[in-house]
């Protein structure tokens, strides 16, 4: 399952090229020094990595809590439920119940700390840049978030947000260096791949919450069971 994550970005970076691309292609970076900018790309990925791995922490952590009631079951088939339908719904209708509405001041507050980074020409913006981006609204990591309450566990639900922001690192960093290369036929086509991976991956979190007994996939309540009594142990 955690696995996933990283196709997951993978195949999404895409998506993040479109979104966040602006807000990359206007870093400060210095062109004429290939060095210093490559390590300044790697501080934005790493201040973005970071963000995401907090907020898998945060999420998986929920997870784990429903876990010691005994939903772990029924979390893994709602997860899975909830990414399917995020892909399945039309998106005007999807926008009008769009939970994320309240918050529009608070990412009003992120977007104008990040104008403010991207003037700045300290040694830490490009760090800041990369936490604050990974804040920033976005379909695709909604999705990844699931996918790290699914998990069930505070550190696999950051190690899931890790590797999903690992995905993406590639495309981001070509199109840093290239501008944004893919275009036409097979943009589309990547595009459309997208919400196919969603939907294959709420169906494995819906086949690991029935516990049929298949190995790696789907296992049996009782192996779910012990893995939460042995996570419990742990602790």
């Amino acid at each position: 399952m955690i696995a996933t994550a990283l196709l997951f970005g993978l195949l999404g970076s895409l998506h993040c090229v479109g979104m966040c691309g602006p807000i990359a292609f206007l870093m400060p970076v210095d062109h004429r020094n290939p060095l210093k900018k490559f390590f300044q790309i790697l501080s934005y990925h790493s201040g973005r990595l970071l963000t995401y791995a907090l907020i898998g922490f945060l999420f998986g952590a929920v997870g784990e809590r429903l876990n010691l009631f005994g939903l772990q079951q029924q979390l893994s088939i709602a997860v899975g439920a909830l990414m399917i339908t995020a892909v399945v719904i039309p998106s005007r209708i999807f926008n009008r119940y769009n939970l994320s509405k309240p918050a529009y001041k608070l990412v009003g507050r992120i977007k104008s700390a990040l104008g403010q980074q991207l003037k700045s020409k300290r040694k830490s913006t490009f760090f800041t840049l990369g936490l604050l981006n990974g804040l920033l609204p976005c379909g695709l990591v909604y999705m990844a978030v699931f996918g790290a309450l699914g998990t069930g566990g505070a550190l696999h639900g950051s190690l899931y947000m890790l590797l999903f922001g690992l995905g993406t690192v590639p495309l981001m960093t070509s199109a840093l260096y290239l501008g944004n290369f893919i275009k036409g036929k097979a943009k589309k086509q990547i595009v459309k791949v997208i919400p196919i991976l969603v939907i294959l991956m709420g169906f494995l979190f819906i086949l690991r919450g029935l516990g049929l007994g298949i190995p790696y996939v789907s296992p049996s309540e009782k192996v779910a069971v012990a893995q939460v009594e042995a996570r419990q142990s742990c602790h």
